[in-house]
């Protein structure tokens, strides 16, 4: 049986090749994909055969997407609160992940992904843990969201020497992942290889994993960067190198490597970033929470590298919003290179195509255009704090310099009506009180 649904909105942010904005269409969806963006008459809404949604005052987007998450970390937001980068994963984060069990990992996903898909984010880029991935994925499955995602890899840990385990069981148990779960929910979710970084994985886990890959076309080798000084000084005190040098030495580059962070570069490594055509996950608040840095985005983006965003994970940002990581990734570039540098627009587009082809989806996904999957947000911005008169000429500085999670009233995923009227796909009183039984279990246990 077709299933069939009737966006109508008073603008539509398409984010194709032309950045084309409708105005008082609707967006014909039939099962999983758009198949119509035109003006619908009135006889023809009235006689429409499936889900009419009468957002006249609503502004469709596409979906967002987030290229780089934890959402194993959800449960410790608040409690790794300003430290820097080594500290922050010594002290907290690698003993919090260490001590995960099945059940405290899978309502932790299940937070994040409430707080994610509420928010208005579609697709996600998850750098999943050490144990129990298999959790993950179930969550992933369950929740309707459009996921990459993998098993946290390493097999060397100098800052906390319990939480990594063998190369060989690494690689084991990531292959077998990627085998059950790569192209899983009908090709909805897909495995992204998750080596942690460099000081957790030794040069054979790192070179054996991008061999694994050829296995399973489609899929993402996805790790962390140059995010912190103290990490760049270590990975040049034990290979010579700098980071991405090191990656590149090893042929670990292409367009499939999505790199977390990239904060701190050379010339050399810009250079071989776009050489490579390696993409970049460009986390602002996480940066500036954890004191990293600043990433130069715009050298990136001037010298055509891939750059998309991510929120990170909830003990470093402490939120897991696209609208956060949007305005930040504007504003903090503004002083550096002047008022009018990385634009609404632009950045707007790093949160949805750029993200989509950062992750080769963009022939399904990232814009609003006949012929993709249906992953389009619904937002109102007739609230008080937005812009008394929002329209053609201010709707992209409105979403990006004004909007929140909370301007988000729907969200469709493949073509699942997800999120209706703000209203969560799960109970949300029930999955707090959980996470608070969870982890006072779970800090029982470091």
């Amino acid at each position: 049986m077709i299933s069939k649904k009737l966006l109508l909105v008073k603008f539509i942010l398409s984010s194709d090749n032309e950045n084309k904005i409708y105005k008082d269409c609707g967006i014909e969806i039939e099962n999983d994909k758009i198949v119509s963006i035109r003006r619908f008459t009135y006889d023809e809404i009235n006689s429409f055969k499936g889900e009419v949604v009468n957002g006249y005052n609503l502004v469709a987007v596409p979906g967002f997407i987030q290229t780089h998450l934890h959402l194993c970390q959800t449960l410790f937001r608040g409690l790794a609160d300003d430290l820097q980068l080594l500290d922050w994963l010594q002290y907290r984060i690698f003993p919090f992940e260490n001590a995960h069990d099945k059940n405290s990992l899978r309502i932790s996903a299940q937070l994040g992904l409430n707080e994610l898909i509420k928010g208005g984010t579609t697709t996600i880029l998850d750098m999943g843990t050490l144990k129990h991935q298999e959790v993950i994925f179930d969550e992933l499955s369950k929740s309707g969201i459009r996921a990459f995602a993998g098993k946290c890899m390493m097999d060397e840990n100098e800052l906390y020497p319990g939480f990594c385990q063998s190369t060989n069981d690494e690689l084991k148990i990531t292959n077998e992942l990627a085998k059950e779960f790569h192209n899983n929910s009908d090709g909805r979710i897909k495995y992204g290889f998750a080596p942690r970084f460099v000081l957790s994985c030794s040069t054979e886990l790192l070179t054996a994993t991008k061999e694994m890959m050829k296995d399973f076309e489609g899929s993402i080798f996805h790790t962390h960067a140059s995010e912190n000084t103290g990490e760049c000084a270590e990975v040049r005190s034990r290979h010579g190198v700098e980071n991405i040098e090191y990656f590149d030495r090893m042929d670990l580059l292409n367009d499939h490597t999505v790199l977390a962070h990239c904060v701190h570069l050379n010339d050399d490594e810009i250079d071989i970033l776009k050489n490579t055509n390696s993409r970049v996950s460009h986390c602002p608040s996480s940066n500036l929470k954890l004191g990293s840095g600043i990433a130069d985005i715009p050298r990136l983006m001037k010298n055509g590298i891939n750059v998309s965003l991510g929120a990170d994970g909830a003990p470093c940002n402490n939120e897991l919003s696209i609208f956060q990581e949007m305005r930040l990734a504007s504003l903090i570039q503004k002083p550096i290179y002047g008022a009018n540098s990385m634009d609404a627009l632009s950045v707007f587009r790093l949160g949805n195509i750029e993200g989509a082809k950062a992750l080769h989806i963009d022939n399904i996904t990232g814009s609003i255009e006949v012929g993709k999957k249906a992953d389009i947000v619904l937002m109102d911005l007739s609230t008080s704090d937005m812009p008394v008169i929002v329209d053609d000429n201010n709707l992209y500085s409105s979403i990006v310099y004004n909007a929140s999670k909370n301007n988000v009233k729907d969200v469709f995923i493949n073509g699942e009506h997800l999120i209706k009227n703000r209203t969560s796909i799960y109970d949300e009183e029930k999955i707090m009180c959980q996470g608070k039984e969870e982890l006072t279990e779970l800090l029982k246990r470091i």
